[in-house]
């Protein structure tokens, strides 16, 4: 059995800007962390004697005969853009549910062409990964999706991604053990409690994205990510904590503004809940319209979060280092 594990993501700057359609005209860039949560995909070479070719398990079960008969897009369409054709039993687990703004789908997508990779033999690089990714999602698929979250999936690590054109730069965010100890020691994921497809309810935002409606607001998020780049990489924890707060708050309220559709009543009074409870700042993860936000909470401060936010789901998160692994037993 061949198994893969790529970390999922949360993206603290710079999201929008990471759509061709607008990096090909703007500079584009992005700066967040892959966290310690993951998306693990096995593999299982069947023999030619059964009735069935494929066997690919996930929040339903699929058996078939034919390539063609498969119902995962990601899955169908990357097996026949690799040629292979041997007969397989895949199954797919999350340590958190899909479709929740953690860039799973993208997770996913790298996990599995990293598979493939290792099943034919073939070495690739964290960024032929990243990049394979984009076009299964993209082209092959046709999907509206930025190119951010299969960087962060491959490489893992905290860092900053620069997209110019058909250029992709890759800066490591330098930052002492302290600082990055305070970091990590702060950030949690409140569950809204509803899931989406980000595609759904990305059509507002890739239109006024288009149109250039949205370039001032983008503008701003883009930096943001110069201003907490060179947060992340001072000398002083507290002061950490309290300016990335406060930047994650005023990111969260421009995203807001790129579409309509990106928050909504119940999640608004959930992330106003929080911070009454302490969180110095936030935001929604991902798209929109549902599933984590992202909280920023001093350790002096997490025993009245919790308490502030009651029966509500909260997961302490860290930093994951390996990106895109192939597991050995």
């Amino acid at each position: 059995m061949t198994v893969s594990r790529t970390p999922l993501r949360v993206s603290f700057f710079g999201g929008g800007t990471d759509y061709p359609e607008y990096f090909a005209r703007a500079r584009g860039a992005v700066l967040g962390m892959a966290i310690n949560q993951y998306v693990y995909v096995a593999a299982l070479r069947l023999t030619n004697i059964l009735d069935y070719r494929y066997r690919i398990s996930y929040s339903k079960m699929e058996q078939v005969a034919a390539l063609d008969a498969i119902e995962h897009p990601v899955v169908r369409e990357t097996l026949r853009d690799h040629g292979y054709t041997a007969p397989l039993d895949i199954s797919i687990m999350a340590d958190l549910p899909a479709r929740s703004g953690l860039g799973s789908s993208s997770s996913f997508t790298v996990g599995f062409v990293n598979l493939l990779f290792e099943l034919q033999g073939r070495r690739a690089t964290k960024m032929d990964l990243a990049r394979e990714a984009v076009r299964v999602e993209r082209d092959l698929l046709g999907e509206n999706v930025g190119v951010q979250d299969q960087h962060h999936a491959a490489f893992g690590g905290l860092n900053r991604f620069d997209f110019e054109g058909g250029r992709t730069r890759i800066s490591p965010v330098q930052m002492t053990a302290p600082c990055q100890e305070a970091l990590t020691g702060s950030l949690f994921l409140v569950y809204t409690g509803v899931t989406r497809f980000a595609s759904a309810t990305l059509d507002e935002q890739m239109a006024k994205t288009k149109s250039g409606a949205s370039d001032k607001d983008l503008s701003h998020l883009l930096a943001l990510v110069d201003q907490s780049h060179s947060v992340l990489e001072g000398q002083d924890p507290a002061r950490l904590l309290t300016e990335f707060g406060a930047m994650l708050h005023e990111g969260w309220e421009t995203k807001k503004r790129l579409s309509s559709k990106v928050s909504n009543p119940q999640i608004d009074a959930l992330y106003d809940r929080a911070r009454a409870a302490g969180a110095l700042g936030g935001k929604l993860c991902g798209a929109g319209a549902g599933g984590f936000l992202l909280m920023l909470v001093p350790p002096e401060r997490q025993a009245g979060f919790r308490a502030g936010l009651g029966e509500t789901s909260i997961i302490p998160i860290g930093l994951d280092t390996m990106g895109a692994t192939i597991l050995r037993g």
